[in-house]
């Protein structure tokens, strides 16, 4: 409580006060200020405690039970002055449903419909009216603990939760209990009328059911316990019906309850207790004795300290469900299977890839038919040639799209040769089809006035139905005459050979998504869900703890200048960009060997610091730095990654090969330095600079990048901060703080340590609040797709080759993230009849075949 009362003044301004306990280590830790009013000067030991009261509730401090008093009695014997009599008792919790239950249940007999609010009630109800108002004067006896049971709840090993529910044609209540071992208490419980008319005692039982169930998700939400914890008790072996069933559907009323409850529970939850067992079947008989009404309500199920309150393994069927009204009629459906027989050939037409190869196969059959039932004495298929001719061919084809046809378009085929109409549901009645010479069925369509001059093949082409055949021949005119073009430009060569095939855009869709040729071509490289952020990014800590390195250049500086002209060297520059605070360092390198990167490298250390974590591609001076300087470093395209850091070290991760998008941190730095450099070299006008200058004007880009804003800028005028990395590498904002007169060294020391800590609170809290926010949002890539696997057949991408020549390689090791998904994997190509392997992106692959 402590703690979230400072909380709530430090980030709402919200004072938590008026404290109050019964324990004297509670009221010890705060101030008297927060204390109640009652309590502020009280001591436990020596003074009576008071009763506390708070939304209606009064607690004794002394016995820490509840304690109820009589409302004022001093109301007119009308509708209006009963109501307010009602509702003047604050029970949230519960404690006395079965009484509440009563009054209002003489409220609804006192004031039939029509009653004005001010009206004299009858005399007839007076005498009931006034025994009930007697049982609320004997409220100031009851007391009731505030503790569920007599130990704290938060000891409690494994509790048992029990709900019981209860309905009749007055009212609808619901009481939840805990149990543990040999002891029972009341957590919470609620009842409410039950409707005038129109509703069956099962419904009202049902109702109590969804009541129960809302009682148990609240006490699991505020009591942190599972809902499975919970058990269900009804009394009504109806609504267990309802609950348990799995064969038949209710009508709307049942259905939408017995959903309700299902969300919330589990059917195996629900079990039975007798009515004369239930503690909830008191609140719905609505008895007007003595306040022993509330015993079996309070204490609960007795007879569970002597019983297991396990799962009941009854089963509950429907009671007479062909009587319920709630239950749907059952209707008989007929169902009729017609399984359609492959005609002879079809079936092996699925053993061909290829439509010429079909076409070879069936030519190949058909001439050995003919020759064995002509005995017209040929030699073998080995030997003839006969097949082979296009004639031969073209009749084949014609026998081949006949059996299909036949096959598909049966009752269209009889239609058509007995001058009938087609079948209303037919998949061609649209395109008016009608028989060739050959046999064969053609689109009758409205261009016939135009076969003169478009032919026979472009007015009537032949109709094709959709299936292996049609794919065949959609992968031979796609691939042969088409050149792997696009869906358009096939589907038109299709037409103009005089085909017409039914679904032929998803078909042609379908075949060129699969086609290899077609990927080799256009298909895109993988793409992967954006990765989860590294700790190193979100880590709050000093600058250039964390770091992104790359190289970037070059430029051409003047090494010497004589009277024979001048010389000219090339310099690049390495940038260091904190991964963290998004803060720079710019060194310049004299050439792009290990021996001089690692010079910057140690002049970097030497001027922020050591760094612990190194991030960077993999290029061939970073090796080299790694090995001199004896710095651990993490190859991430092994299998296996070193479990153990030298505790001082720093580590190096190298990003995998033609992987910039991978350090997306620096790229933006280097990108903005560049900007911002040429900028400066437009401002000097000369083309001729020392490395001198240069190293100069790499120090005020570094200025000038520092003082960038990494959140985007607040309007609010009275939050003019600016979040940038100088807050805290120059430890300053503005002008440096300025003392008045009169104040000593000491004074001026202790003032600035006060603001450098001050900035550097403020830049971490809005770091927390409004950069880490910028960060959520995935802005490519949001969503999970397929992993490459071991085994697909990928296409290499290479920058320097054109797409026709990229390689081809079959992926080896697919390296999962820590979320499971692969965004690099090894790759092995042949090059120059030689196996070799590499560790790409999969950003830089195609893939062509899956596993």
């Amino acid at each position: 409580m402590s703690r979230t009362q400072a909380v709530l003044k430090a980030e709402g301004d919200i004072r938590l006060h008026k404290i109050v306990s019964n324990h004297s280590v509670v009221m010890d830790a705060f101030p008297a200020s927060d204390l109640g009013k009652d309590v502020k000067d009280l001591s436990f030991s020596n003074d009576t405690l008071l009763l506390q009261h708070s939304l209606g509730l009064s607690w004794d401090l002394c016995s820490d039970n509840f304690v109820f008093t009589s409302p004022d009695n001093d109301v007119p014997f009308t509708r209006r002055g009963i109501l307010s009599k009602i509702n003047s008792i604050f029970d949230p919790i519960g404690f006395l449903c079965p009484l509440t239950i009563c009054g209002k249940m003489l409220l609804r007999q006192m004031c039939p419909a029509g009653t004005d609010w001010d009206d004299p009630i009858s005399d007839e109800f007076h005498d009931s009216w006034v025994k009930w108002t007697n049982l609320l004067d004997e409220l100031g006896t009851l007391r009731i603990p505030r503790m569920f049971l007599p130990s704290s709840f938060s000891t409690l090993q494994n509790p048992d939760i029990i709900v019981y529910s209860d309905a009749s044609e007055k009212a609808i209540a619901a009481a939840a209990y805990v149990k543990v071992e040999n002891q029972l208490g009341f957590i919470m419980g609620k009842s409410k009328l039950a409707p005038q008319s129109g509703h069956s005692i099962p419904r009202l039982e049902l109702c109590g059911a969804v009541l129960a169930t809302e009682i148990g998700e609240f006490i699991s939400e505020h009591l942190d316990i599972p809902l499975s914890w919970i058990k269900y008790y009804t009394d009504s072996k109806v609504v267990l019906g309802y609950i348990r069933n799995k064969t038949r559907r209710f009508h709307t009323y049942v259905s939408n309850r017995v959903s309700c409850i299902h969300s919330i529970s589990n059917p195996q939850q629900w079990s039975y207790v007798p009515s004369n067992l239930n503690p909830s079947d008191c609140a719905t008989r609505g008895s007007l004795l003595d306040l022993s009404i509330l015993d079996d309500w309070l204490k609960g199920p007795i007879y569970l300290l002597k019983e297991n309150c396990s799962d009941d393994k009854e089963d509950y069927p429907l009671i007479n469900p062909d009587e319920d009204i709630e239950i749907r009629k059952e209707h008989t459906v007929l169902k009729e299977e017609v399984t359609t027989k492959l005609l002879p050939l079809i079936d092996r037409f699925v053993r061909y890839s290829t439509w010429t190869g079909l076409v070879s196969a069936m030519s190949l059959l058909r001439h050995l038919a003919n020759s064995f039932n002509a005995l017209n004495g040929c030699h073998g298929w080995h030997t003839c040639s006969e097949y082979k001719s296009q004639t031969y061919r073209k009749h084949t084809e014609q026998s081949i799209i006949r059996l299909v046809q036949k096959q598909a378009f049966s009752k269209e085929i009889i239609a058509i040769r007995g001058r009938l109409s087609l079948p209303k549901d037919s998949r061609i009645l649209c395109l008016s089809p009608f028989l060739d010479e050959e046999g064969l069925v053609r689109v009758g369509g409205r261009l016939n006035n135009m076969k003169d001059n478009l032919g026979l093949a472009s007015v009537n082409p032949i109709i094709i139905p959709n299936g292996h055949v049609a794919t065949l021949l959609v992968r031979h005119f796609h691939a042969q005459k088409g050149i792997h073009q696009g869906r358009g430009i096939t589907e038109g060569i299709i037409r103009s050979e005089g085909f017409w095939i039914l679904g032929a855009k998803k078909l042609i869709s379908s075949v060129i998504f699969h086609c290899v040729t077609c990927r080799k071509l256009r298909r895109k490289p993988q793409e992967q869900k954006m990765a989860d952020l590294p700790m190193d990014r979100l880590t709050p800590g000093p600058p250039f703890t964390n770091v992104g390195v790359d190289v970037f250049g070059p430029w051409q500086v003047l090494a010497r200048k004589t009277r024979g002209g001048s010389a000219q060297n090339k310099r690049w520059a390495a940038l260091f960009t904190c991964l963290t605070t998004r803060a720079i360092h710019i060194e310049v390198l004299e050439d792009m060997s290990s021996s001089c990167f690692i010079n910057a490298l140690r002049r970097f250390v030497a001027l922020r610091g050591p760094v612990k974590l190194f991030r960077s591609d993999r290029g061939t001076n970073f090796i080299g730095a790694v090995d001199h300087l004896k710095v651990n470093a993490i190859n991430v395209e092994d299998d296996t990654v070193k479990p153990y850091l030298h505790e001082n070290g720093s580590v190096w991760l190298f990003n995998a090969p033609h992987s910039s998008h991978m350090g997306g941190v620096w790229e933006r730095a280097i990108g903005s330095a560049r900007k911002v450099l040429d900028s400066m070299l437009l401002r000097e006008r000369t083309k001729d600079f020392s490395h001198e200058v240069l190293v100069t004007l790499m120090a005020e880009v570094c200025a000038i990048l520092n003082s960038r804003p990494i959140t985007t800028l607040d309007s609010d005028p009275t939050n003019p901060m600016v979040l940038s990395p100088n807050i805290l590498l120059t430890r300053k904002q503005g002008d440096v703080v300025r003392l008045s007169d009169g104040l000593s060294m000491k004074d001026m020391y202790s003032a600035q340590w006060k603001h450098v800590q001050i900035l550097s609170d403020v830049f971490w809290k809005k770091w927390r609040e409004s950069y880490l926010n910028i960060l959520q949002k995935r802005q490519k890539w949001p969503e999970s797709v397929r992993c490459i696997k071991s085994g697909d057949l990928v296409l290499l991408r290479d920058k320097n080759l054109h797409r026709n020549l990229w390689p081809v390689a079959i992926v080896e090791n697919a390296i999962a993230s820590n979320d499971g998904l692969v965004r690099k994997a090894t790759v092995r190509v042949v090059r120059d009849d030689k196996h070799i392997t590499y560790t790409r992106p999969i950003s830089e692959m195609v893939l062509l075949l899956e596993e």
